[in-house]
């Protein structure tokens, strides 16, 4: 199968069978990496905690 044929099939997917090719894709060339997930997850909860505890203030987005 050429590429464009490939690419052409795809396209004729609906939505989220796009969705999950491109994200197998996508994570065939840059796999996940588990210890640096959790490293984000952790920052994330500080970051949550310090929020709801006050210890830092929000900053809108405007």
């Amino acid at each position: 199968m050429k590429i464009k044929d490939l690419i052409n099939e795809a396209e004729s997917l609906p939505v989220e069978e796009r969705a999950m090719v491109v994200d197998a894709l996508l994570r065939s060339l840059n796999p996940p990496e588990s210890g640096i997930d959790k490293k984000w997850a952790a920052v994330a909860r500080k970051r949550l905690e310090e929020i709801r505890s006050g210890t830092v203030a929000a900053v809108p987005g405007e």
